[in-house]
């Protein structure tokens, strides 16, 4: 299955049109047709059969056929990662946690980073394309990037974790993960969180965390994390 993408489009929704980027993209790339079908979801857990009436590389039109509503996942995974100094690497992470079953994301900005300033916008779009590829009917959130203080501060419900390089009392992430609880977990930059970072982590109720007893990359262990959460909670 061929998946598209349309933020725009709800259960009571009977047709509309592709804007022309997409369009071009359908008619004249992948030589879609009249009465042709594709499929299509909004992000939000629905999958929409339709059928091209108006076969348009400026404005590909479709009427809806069926709609299905996938069950919403019962945990929630909020990851907030550093961003790594080279974008691929982030990049390649937001694709991998998109593919696996990441709920949110925020970029933190801590006070070993190497990069501090991101692109929220080439980041949509990679998730997007990952949700697209990965035939999922779900958007992940990504959130503006903060700083690890202003992440910190915000309360999430669940399970707060942070994992860490220091040689300190920590747990495995194995040992404290249960399923259908949400999870918010911090991954820190290649120089890993400072003691400040750790130990205000610690003053909010983040629990420690080991991923394993090798030294992982950033986005390596953000991704090892986000299987381990999934994992956990699969039926």
């Amino acid at each position: 299955m061929q998946l598209f993408y349309n933020p725009n489009i709800d259960e009571t929704t009977e047709s509309f049109s592709f804007d022309k980027e997409e369009s071009k993209h359908i008619i004249k790339v992948l030589r879609k047709k009249d009465t042709d079908i594709l499929y299509v979801t909004n992000g939000l857990g629905f999958l929409f059969e339709t059928e091209i009436t108006l076969a348009s590389d400026n404005k590909c039109t479709v009427k809806i056929l069926s709609v299905e509503k996938a069950e919403p996942s019962k945990f929630k995974l909020h990851m907030a990662v550093a961003p790594t100094k080279m974008n691929d690497r982030f990049e390649w992470f937001l694709e991998k946690a998109t593919e696996i079953g990441i709920h949110e994301i925020t970029p933190i900005i801590c006070d070993r980073s190497e990069r501090k300033v991101v692109n929220k916008e080439r980041f949509d779009k990679i998730i997007l394309t990952a949700v697209k590829q990965s035939n999922a009917l779900f958007l992940p959130k990504l959130n503006e990037a903060k700083t690890f203080k202003e992440f910190i501060k915000h309360e999430n419900k669940g399970l707060q974790l942070i994992a860490h390089c220091e040689k300190t009392d920590k747990k495995t992430l194995k040992s404290v993960l249960k399923p259908n609880e949400n999870v918010t977990l911090l991954i820190g930059p290649e120089g890993d969180f400072s003691e400040k970072e750790i130990a205000l982590a610690l003053e909010n109720k983040y629990v420690p965390v080991s991923l394993g007893n090798t030294r992982l990359r950033t986005e390596t262990a953000a991704v090892v994390a986000c299987h381990s959460v999934v994992f956990v909670n699969e039926n």
